[in-house]
């Protein structure tokens, strides 16, 4: 009887500890179940709300670029030196500019935000900065250029360019932005490398000409010719080859080949009757041939389309 009490009571015993080791099992598995589901809220609250970077980066990539604009302010009131929202901040206020081209006072501020906040963005970002943040504000300050009534913003656009194409940063467009910078700087010979550069990625009318253009500064009127033939023969754009034609006319008249430099003149003037410089161009060559009168006539013509044009108000002054 005594024997059957104690192996009773060992049993009660480990049905006790089992008992424990239950509750204690389960007690855990509610405190971790409990833990994991405060840790998913914490991390979405945290890395997946609408105001995160996260959520930042998905309108990035699905293109939304107001989006992009409104949540990236909205970070950066809480912490002015978000990485991230800088550059998307700088990015999207790029992409409004250029989208808002039509309206000058709008695009010259998302430029001017662009600018700012890209710079600062390369300021916290330290050396590692990709290369594409210093494209797009090479981009941005090209686009001030423009957009600007001296060339100012050039040497900008050419510093941070350089310092995109430094960074092995590539693009297909960097070389003929290059170009367009070192010719609105003077660097005559540069912009010509440049644009050569970028004939060999794509060849357009557009760089064919820019060559010639830089050529016939360069009074290397050979190549220059030969660079205006090719535009001639390519492009579909009448207003580039207008402006082939009057290069032309120029060369023609400094070789003395007044017969062609007429022939282009008078072409232009067919597509374009409106085209001061045409007139400006018969004015000299009538001019070289010793007709003033007939000159002075081209160049009154040539005021009533373009009242301050310069060449045709200084040879008025000066010859009578």
């Amino acid at each position: 009887m005594k024997r059957a009490t104690i192996q009773d009571g060992r049993k009660a015993r480990r049905k006790s500890r089992l008992f424990r080791r239950l509750v204690l099992l389960l007690s855990f598995v509610i405190l971790l179940s409990t833990a994991t589901v405060l840790s998913i809220r914490f991390i979405n609250h945290t890395f997946y709300s609408e105001d995160s970077v996260y959520a930042l980066y998905d309108y990035w990539k699905s293109n939304e670029i107001e989006k992009v604009y409104e949540l990236s302010g909205r970070i950066l009131q809480k912490n002015v030196f978000q990485k991230t929202a800088l550059t998307l901040r700088g990015y999207s206020a790029f992409k409004l500019a250029v989208a808002n081209i039509s309206d000058m006072n709008g695009a010259q501020d998302y430029l001017n935000e662009a600018i700012n906040k890209l710079r600062v963005a390369i300021q916290v970002s330290g050396e590692k900065t990709q290369g594409q943040t210093y494209y797009v504000l090479g981009l941005a300050y090209f686009y001030r250029d423009k957009m600007s009534a001296y060339h100012y913003y050039a040497d900008l656009a050419l510093k941070y360019l350089l310092e995109a194409k430094d960074r092995d940063y590539r693009s297909d467009d960097i070389s003929e932005l290059l170009g367009h910078c070192y010719a609105e700087l003077g660097e005559t010979e540069r912009s010509i490398q440049a644009f050569s550069e970028a004939l060999l990625v794509h060849e357009n009318a557009s760089l064919l000409y820019n060559i010639a253009k830089g050529y016939y500064t360069l009074s290397e009127s050979s190549a220059a010719k030969q660079y205006l033939a090719r535009v001639l023969m390519t492009s579909q754009d009448d207003e580039l080859k207008i402006n082939s034609r009057n290069i032309l006319g120029k060369i023609y008249i400094n070789e003395g080949n007044y017969e062609a430099a007429r022939k282009e003149f008078e072409t232009i003037l067919e597509k374009n009757a409106n085209f001061a410089d045409a007139h400006y161009g018969l004015g000299i060559l009538y001019e070289k041939q010793g007709d003033n009168a007939k000159a002075r006539a081209e160049w009154r013509k040539c005021l009533k389309l373009q009242v301050k044009h310069e060449g045709a108000l200084q040879k008025l002054s000066e010859i009578k």
